[in-house]
């Protein structure tokens, strides 16, 4: 007995030992609605107006550049409670155009990252866009591609479009298809429809995208039925809501997942209470990165999802007045971070 005893103790022992020299690359992938991302020059094709000088926000030079460098202190530390490096890859939502992210990334806080830039211009009347910054060093992109939504709104014609209603005009779907460290990934950004006039009359709309959305995921897995594939964005609905269960079908629980499937770590969040946003003293969690089957496997020889986490930290949140607890964003002439918190996943692969 003391002899079986000391083996199955040995045993024990080596095995600790050899989990322990186990290492781990980690890359931290995020998403950002960075709310209100404008520069300050008017642009007569969209609705900027309240974003300049002389429009309602006063939105002058100093401010933009508070708003810079409040965004790059944040977009700096997402992450970095369990992996060194800042945001390998991040997507963004509420961007004015190509200028503002390369001030962004030109910030102090961001410019070891070296990060290259992803971004078309989308429709949207107030001129708002989606986008994706990388770390060059260690993302490759091989392919971009914006994709439209197209929705209409019912019972209002347009003399342009003939018979058909008239388009409601909002942001593209964002591809980037590339290398991380070697290994293909898919990332889609997106900025879903809001909620204007009422969650029930705006659903349509949220469905729309995520039809969308699935349509560019299915043609992802007919080139690879291995594809390795993260949508995130600000999808203006929750988890549960049935653009994101029924339409995207993405499950909740990963031992759901079918192949081909979609992986929600943001659902369990929102059942535990946890938000990205408040409206009316309610949280939710719009914000949202959901992944491929592919990405949940046991075999950590390439990049497999780890963990996923909202980052809030206590700079980031209004701390007096009615809306105490709520993300810090622009208030009063004050310039803050945004009316969201970030979200972001962890990815691991085993280097030994």
């Amino acid at each position: 007995m003391k002899i079986h005893y000391l083996v199955i103790l040995g045993l024990f022992v080596l095995n600790v030992s050899w989990a322990q020299e186990k290492k781990f690359m980690v890359h931290t992938v995020a998403f950002y609605n960075v709310e209100n991302l404008f520069d300050t020059i008017r642009d007569p094709k969209i609705f900027d107006e309240e974003w300049t000088p002389k429009g309602a926000q006063a939105w002058v030079g100093t401010k933009y550049n508070k708003k810079i460098k409040n965004l790059a202190e944040v977009i700096s530390q997402i992450g970095t409670d369990e992996n060194k490096n800042m945001p390998t890859v991040l997507g963004v939502a509420e961007v004015e155009n190509r200028a503002v992210l390369e001030d962004l990334v030109k910030a102090p806080q961001l410019l070891a990252g070296d990060y290259g830039i992803v971004h078309y211009d989308s429709p949207d009347k107030r001129g708002i866009d989606v986008g994706l910054i990388y770390q060059k060093k260690h993302f490759t992109p091989t392919h971009t591609a914006n994709i439209p939504l197209y929705i209409y709104a019912p019972n209002e014609k347009s003399k342009e479009e003939g018979t058909k209603n008239k388009r409601v005009y909002t942001r593209d779907q964002l591809l980037v298809t590339g290398l991380l460290d070697g290994e293909e990934i898919n990332f889609i950004v997106n900025h879903w429809p809001s909620r204007s006039g009422g969650e029930k009359k705006s659903s349509p709309f949220r469905e729309a995208a995520a039809t969308l959305n699935k349509k560019i995921i299915d043609s992802l897995y007919m080139i690879n039925p291995n594809a390795k594939i993260i949508t995130m964005g600000d999808l203006n609905d929750g988890p549960y809501n049935k653009s994101i269960k029924e339409v995207l079908g993405a499950k909740g629980k990963r031992e759901l997942v079918d192949k081909k499937g979609l992986f929600n770590p943001m659902e369990q969040m929102s059942k535990d209470g946890i938000g990205t946003l408040a409206y009316r003293d309610a949280w939710d969690i719009f914000d949202q990165i959901v992944l491929s089957e592919p990405l949940l496997g046991s075999d950590y020889s390439s990049f497999t999802y780890w963990k996923a986490r909202v980052y809030k930290k206590p700079f980031m949140v209004q701390k007096t007045g009615a809306f105490t607890g709520y993300p810090l964003r622009n208030s009063n002439g004050e310039v803050g971070y945004s009316d969201h918190f970030p979200v972001y996943v962890y990815l691991i692969k085993q280097v030994n």
